[in-house]
């Protein structure tokens, strides 16, 4: 069983920063992509931002320049660093990982944080 947990959401004014964690947990041999998606109301999941085992990565047009995705491969661990938030921003944040353990590979999901940036 694997699972991702997220932290690091939360309220901030426009112009601030958080930093969100997501950590990969269970029987993982080792975890490829990751990335990071988002949800806000009344619209659909969209990518935000993704990193895979090399390190490369990848950012929707709204957030270059603000966001900054980054990993630690030996604690299955993504990050997102946010800066100069809008409130555009405000979403559920959700974690996203292609992982792969003894039963095969798939992709997992986190459950979510919340992310409300206010004007």
């Amino acid at each position: 069983q694997v699972q991702l947990v997220e932290s690091g959401g939360g309220l901030v004014q426009a112009g601030g920063s958080l930093r969100l964690s997501c950590a990969a947990s269970g029987s993982i041999l080792w975890v490829n992509n990751m990335g990071w998606y988002r949800q806000a109301p009344g619209k659909q999941r969209e990518l935000v931002a993704t990193i895979n085992i090399a390190g490369n990565t990848n950012y929707a047009d709204s957030v270059k320049g603000r966001f900054s995705i980054s990993r630690d491969s030996a604690k299955n661990t993504v990050y997102l660093q946010m800066n100069s938030l809008k409130p555009e921003d405000t979403a559920v944040y959700y974690c996203n990982a292609d992982v792969r353990t003894v039963a095969g590979a798939r992709y997992y999901w986190g459950q979510g944080t919340q992310v409300t940036v206010s004007s």
